[in-house]
């Protein structure tokens, strides 16, 4: 966000301060009542921003949804995504339900962002879809002990029963021994939309394309990272270092 013009980054630190706020309410600790009611406190207020009624503490986010064209509809997207994780505990979803989760809590967000960022309407909603889908499928990857730690499980039920692997205690599925299938087969379908992401910014003019391609070029080291460790555990926590972060800003905010 720090590369964008100033108007930009505002519009998107109005963004990430919505969905940080909405994924807190999703992954709280208090009863799941409370959540789904803040949750749908949050949806009423951002339906009082199109009324043009936008509460007091909205009206800096209602600005730029007024300045990008915002679309209400993403922005409740994303609330029904946090409320698949608040309604019930997910673990090992069909593979419809999944993409539906993935488009609500990632490629939802990529279609705000994308606005901001100042893509055409096609090409935008696209990459928005893609890119949004290989990010979150690597955070699925990335995230597989600590989402256990916690009762969740995002690997699908097709693909674990493809494999041998009954649907149990997350715990006991991420430690099976054919869970690497699993796995790698997850990580090509992230790859696929990594590629499907790369070909629609290589025909978008490059200013409008750079925060998409660092969030893609980040990640999909991530991904990178995650094949060259393996999936059996112990599993270390993998991360990108700091220098080729720096690499990667450098590559795209100077191009």
């Amino acid at each position: 966000m720090r590369i964008l013009p100033a108007s930009q980054r505002q519009a998107m630190f109005e963004i990430y301060a919505f969905c940080r706020a909405v994924d807190d309410i999703a992954d709280g600790d208090t009863q799941h009542a409370d959540r789904l009611a803040a949750l749908e406190q949050w949806r009423a207020d951002i339906a009082a921003c199109y009324a043009g009624q936008a509460p007091a503490a909205l009206r800096p986010l209602d600005e730029q949804i007024k300045a990008f064209n915002l679309q209400q509809q993403d922005f409740s997207d994303v609330i029904d995504g946090m409320i698949m994780d608040v309604v019930a505990t997910i673990v090992a979803p069909d593979a419809a339900t999944l993409d539906t989760y993935c488009d609500r809590v990632a490629s939802a967000v990529g279609r705000l962002a994308v606005r901001v960022f100042g893509l055409d309407e096609a090409p935008g909603i696209a990459l928005a879809h893609h890119l949004g889908r290989a990010l979150q499928l690597t955070n699925i990857l990335r995230d597989l002990d600590e989402d256990a730690e916690i009762g969740r499980l995002y690997l699908p039920a097709e693909a674990l029963a493809a494999a041998g692997i009954p649907v149990g205690k997350p715990y006991d599925v991420i430690h099976h021994p054919a869970i690497a299938e699993v796995c790698n087969g997850i990580a090509r379908d992230a790859q696929a939309h990594y590629d499907a992401s790369a070909a629609i910014m290589a025909r978008c003019p490059a200013r409008v394309v750079r925060s998409p391609r660092i969030m893609s070029d980040v990640y999909h080291g991530i991904l990178t990272r995650l094949l060259a460790r393996g999936w059996q555990p112990p599993r270390a926590r993998v991360r990108v270092p700091k220098a080729k972060l720096v690499w990667i800003l450098l590559r795209h905010a100077i191009a």
